[in-house]
């Protein structure tokens, strides 16, 4: 070696790599303070008196927490309570509806082999392409006629399967390992048998994901359910929220605590089934 030669120093590839990952997290932690700013700044807005509310130039933190703002925002709209419970109701039966279907059609897409199978596949995830408004009157129309108006059925029904959903099983069930399905066959398991036994606990995280997307759509609905519905009491959350912005707009505090308890109960399903989620999430993209 020429002794004019440069001679690496001992440990700069490893302090090269601690600084990119230095980086690459402050750069992680920027981009989630900006993320979730907007989550916090409710909070603490619903936390503070009408008077920090409102004032110009805004303040982030409270004075003075003021917890019982919670209990003033689910009193001062009489039926709150009631667009809670409707809509816990709705979202909770389309989660399980769709759940159901997607894991029965993606296994038919994904196992069984029937006449017309890929043309219909093909045809079914093209409606993904088409918009809410081009099919909501026929939706209506539809609902008008059953005699469902106005109840809880028409809420439900047009969202009880999900295309998404049902791509997402596909293609975890295509994924499965061959192997499986021949030693079931070979124990005498039948189509039913193999999907509840075997293919329903291995597709749980795909499962949890439809789930939570399912239910994190039917919670935010609102103008499906202000189309189908008449009377306030078969009103959901997202109108009680659209009239406090009109009756109370000039209290902000409030409208941000009502916010806050509309958004708890999807905060609470995704913490509960967070990990189950990624999983669910990194599955579908691996697939």
């Amino acid at each position: 070696m020429a002794s004019g030669a440069a001679v690496p120093r001992r440990g700069s590839a490893p302090r090269s790599a601690r600084t990119g990952r230095l980086l690459t997290h402050g750069l992680l932690l920027v981009i989630g303070g900006v993320i979730a700013f907007p989550f916090l700044w409710m909070l603490l807005t619903a936390l503070k008196t009408e008077r920090e509310a409102t004032a110009f130039p805004p303040t982030l933190l409270p004075m003075q927490p003021q917890w019982h703002n919670f209990v003033a925002a689910w009193r001062t709209e009489p039926l709150f309570p009631r667009y809670f419970l409707n809509t816990g109701l709705v979202a909770g039966c389309v989660t399980l509806s769709v759940m159901a279907t997607a894991l029965l059609a993606g296994y038919a897409f994904g196992r069984l082999e029937f006449r017309g199978k890929r043309p219909l596949f093909v045809l079914y995830l093209a409606t993904m392409m088409i918009p809410f408004e081009v099919v909501m009157i026929p939706n209506f129309i539809t609902v008008a006629k059953l005699g469902w108006y106005d109840r809880y059925a028409a809420l439900m029904a047009p969202w009880m399967a999900n295309v998404f959903s049902i791509f997402l099983l596909t293609q975890f069930f295509r994924t499965l390992p061959g192997d499986f399905y021949e030693a079931a066959q070979l124990d005498g398991c039948s189509h039913w048998q193999f999907l509840w036994r075997i293919g329903r606990p291995l597709a749980t995280p795909a499962l949890a994901t439809v789930g939570l997307f399912a239910f994190l759509a039917s919670w935010n609905s609102l103008l499906w359910p202000l189309l189908v519905t008449q009377s306030r009491e078969m009103r959901t959350i997202e109108f009680g929220l659209a009239v406090f912005l009109q009756e109370e707009g000039t209290e902000p505090h409030l409208l941000m605590a009502a916010s806050a308890i509309a958004m708890l109960p999807v905060l609470v399903l995704f913490l509960i089934a967070q990990r189950t989620f990624v999983e669910g999430v990194a599955a579908g993209i691996k697939g």
